[in-house]
């Protein structure tokens, strides 16, 4: 699509930032509350334009979390065009930049939008029962790491401090842990009640957890990340986007080994990783691919894990596309 006005937008908890520009020229910078009667009434302005059509323009925001509902919302009702892109995105694209501030953010967002205008993708709503799933694991891995504060200091008092302080915190914290434990496995049969309720959810969920090493946590992530495999359909992006894709460095005669990014889902690498430690112990084919690239090649074990990370994701990712579970002994039918 082809479009007239570009507006940038830098959201915060309490304000919204709007830069509107007509092709490359900047027409006027707006400051909104972060509410949606105040959306509504910057839509109204802009109504008011010469030769404004809500058709023509394109919304350029970036990723700040809940921040953004309102303003999303409110957009995707009224079916305009949205695009929502990474802080780092536009920051890398912009070069080296001096000053900063709301106005002069969203002016910098508007100028990304025009200036990439042929290669901007439009943003999409998950589905509703994708956001309540993407909830409910955020909440799973906020007891899980409040678990891990109070659990770890009780663990590591052991030999160092006095055995009566010990049973005094260990009696303080039991009810609270015993509490946490509780919603833990409340969260997680809230997740899998959501996952069975959805056909959906509920045949990728089973493709996914065909593969050996994959377990429902990972699987469930896997999920949320891809939007249903929407929004990432090939394994070499997902690879990327994970932080699991080595890169190579070189220049002239340098030429220096591959190594992955470290801009990457933390959360979701992580996740591979300890499937990629389980499928190795437990899947007689990766187990012997492991044993012979760290034994006999004298390979980098890390490396090799990393090359089992891989495997694994082209595993769900080939499940997926042919809607089959993983098979172990799996012959493709050329005919």
């Amino acid at each position: 699509m082809k479009f007239t006005y570009f507006i940038g937008a830098d959201v915060s908890k309490n304000e919204l930032d709007f830069a509107v520009m007509q092709g490359k020229k900047l027409l006027f910078h707006k400051e909104v509350k972060n509410s949606t009667l105040a959306i509504k009434s910057f839509i109204k302005e802009l109504n008011k334009l010469p030769g404004f059509n809500l058709s023509e323009a394109i919304f350029c925001l970036e990723h700040t979390g809940i921040y953004n509902n309102l303003l999303l919302a409110f957009l995707n009702k009224k079916n305009a065009n949205i695009c929502l892109e990474l802080a780092t995105q536009i920051k890398n694209s912009l070069g080296n930049i001096r000053g900063k501030n709301d106005r002069i953010d969203s002016i910098r967002i508007a100028e990304y939008a025009y200036k990439n205008r042929d290669e901007l993708s439009l943003w999409k709503p998950k589905r509703e029962i994708i956001q309540k799933l993407t909830y409910l694991t955020a909440t799973r891995s906020r007891l899980l790491q409040a678990q891990k504060i109070l659990k770890t200091p009780l663990k590591e008092f052991e030999g160092y401090v006095d055995k009566s302080i010990i049973k005094q915190n260990q009696k303080l914290n039991k009810e609270t842990l015993g509490a946490i434990k509780n919603e833990l496995l409340k969260t997680e049969s809230a997740i899998n009640e959501v996952i069975e309720s959805d056909t959906e959810l509920k045949r990728l969920f089973s493709l996914i957890t065909s593969v050996n090493g994959i377990g429902s946590v990972t699987a469930t992530q896997i999920i949320i990340t891809t939007n249903e495999f929407k929004d990432i359909k090939d394994p070499k992006k997902f690879a990327c986007y994970s932080g699991v894709a080595p890169f190579t460095k070189e220049s002239g005669l340098f030429k220096g080994k591959a190594k992955v990014s470290h801009m990457a889902n933390k959360k979701m690498k992580t996740l591979l990783h300890m499937s990629s430690l389980v499928a190795i112990k437990h899947d007689k084919d990766l187990n012997l691919y492991y044993e012979r690239k760290v034994k006999k090649e004298n390979k980098n074990k890390m490396s090799v894990i990393n090359a089992v990370r891989n495997k694994l994701i082209l595993r769900v990712f080939a499940c997926i596309n042919q809607n089959r579970k993983y098979e172990n002994n799996y012959m493709r039918n050329v005919a």
